[in-house]
């Protein structure tokens, strides 16, 4: 659980929109959500966080790396608390769930292959478009 002192590590103020954005990120059922349904879950909790400002933390966020931005689905940006614990996703296409993954496989050979061309693995994200076979 990200406290207070993490938002002061990270080198950021501790002010009543940060507290209450980092809370709904922590608290909400869906582990990656929009800047826009971070707002409607504040606004229906009866915080009174302006659209911009959840804009505005949640970059300050990104940039102080207590959350991960990602762009599923044609760039919609999406956020989910940064835990440390490297996965991968799947995002089913019709119905825009995400599904976190772990496949030491695939890293393995993530890493081979990078290897092999003579690289050194920085960073990456695997992201698997999937659909329910019909």
């Amino acid at each position: 659980m990200v406290d207070n002192s993490e938002l002061r590590k990270a080198g950021l103020k501790v002010t009543l929109p940060r507290v209450k954005i980092l809370q709904m990120l922590e608290s909400a059922q869906q582990r990656h959500m929009s800047a826009e349904e971070v707002y409607k879950a504040l606004m229906e909790a009866g915080e009174d966080v302006g659209l911009a400002t959840v804009y505005r933390v949640l970059t300050q966020f990104e940039a102080a790396g207590l959350v991960a931005r990602h762009n599923f689905d044609g760039g919609h940006a999406v956020f989910e608390l940064a835990d440390g614990e490297h996965h991968d996703h799947m995002v089913d296409v019709d119905s825009g769930e995400v599904i976190e993954f772990t496949d030491h496989e695939i890293e393995r050979r993530q890493k081979e292959i990078v290897t092999e061309h003579g690289y050194e693995l920085v960073d990456h994200n695997l992201v698997l478009y999937v659909r329910k076979p019909k």
